[in-house]
């Protein structure tokens, strides 16, 4: 059986493909420059991507089952690609937030239930991976506490549940060799909320060095997402999130456990893996 890793040099892609590869898995990896790629020497690779929908033919042919990236835009024409080629399974990285109010502005819901939709229109055995926040957002800090030993945001109290990559990736990796996991949407997150006081708390324990919290205005927050190139409803979206996780929680689901049988990784965990991120 032939597994497509799409996006297999993104972040949780290529994760995939090494909990892939460790089972004995037989891997075909998806990538725009195969040549730079640095992927396992068992594993086949085929140039390509999702969003130049030409490319698909070739990559899925064979194929039985796709470990597919999130990407709305061609999403309609993956599936065709991929029924033609007689595809079996898809399984999809998709949101926490893919049954959100389509309506809301900014929000990355819509582009995720978009996926979902049309593989489940399409008629894939499925499975949906559905993640929330990812520890690896907070290396947005990293500048500011290499040089100043600072982290400015908003919303301190916010209590966040982010998980690890690898994480997902071995969720997303368990669910193509468990068929028992076809018709699931699979809620991960990490093992339990902690505000962003304490993640800073983690780092500098980590550093061995005081890392100071400044905490940001909502609208200072805003203005910071715009400097860094975001639209004013994705802006506000992010930030409000911070705001209403002060009096909400995010929750903790039990996915990973009761599918890996160990606990998520904690941020503590997370932070010293990447420890040279900040310093």
């Amino acid at each position: 059986m032939t597994i497509l890793v799409t996006g297999a040099t993104a972040s949780v892609g290529r994760l995939v493909v090494d909990e892939l590869v460790a089972t004995g898995a037989k891997v075909r990896a998806l990538t725009v420059n195969p040549e730079r790629a640095a992927l396992p020497d068992d594993v086949e690779v085929a140039k390509g991507y999702l969003g130049k929908p030409h490319t698909l033919p070739a990559a899925l042919e064979g194929v039985d089952t796709v470990y597919l990236a999130p990407l709305a835009a061609t999403v309609e024409e993956f599936t065709r690609h991929a029924k033609a080629a007689g595809v079996r399974r898809v399984v999809a990285l998709s949101g926490s937030n893919a049954d959100d109010d389509p309506q809301i502005p900014g929000s990355s819901g819509p582009g995720y239930h978009a996926v979902e939709k049309a593989v489940e229109a399409a008629g894939f055995e499925w499975t949906f991976v559905r993640p929330g926040a990812f520890m690896i957002n907070t290396t947005g800090w990293a500048y500011s506490i290499r040089a100043e030993s600072v982290v400015r945001a908003p919303y301190g109290a916010a209590m966040v549940n982010p998980i690890d990559l690898v994480d997902i990736a071995a969720v997303a990796a368990k669910a193509i060799e468990d068929e028992s996991c076809t018709g699931q949407k699979l809620e991960i997150t990490g093992p339990g909320a902690m505000s962003q006081f304490d993640q800073v708390k983690t780092i500098g324990a980590v550093l061995g060095r005081e890392i100071r919290f400044e905490e940001v205005t909502h609208a200072e927050a805003k203005a910071q997402y715009a400097r860094w190139g975001l639209d004013e409803d994705t802006a506000e979206w992010l930030v409000g999130g911070f705001a209403d996780a002060v009096d909400h929680p995010h929750p903790t689901s039990p996915t990973i456990e009761r599918m890996l049988g160990r606990p998520a990784r904690t941020y503590a965990q997370w932070a010293e893996a990447n420890v040279d991120e900040f310093r």
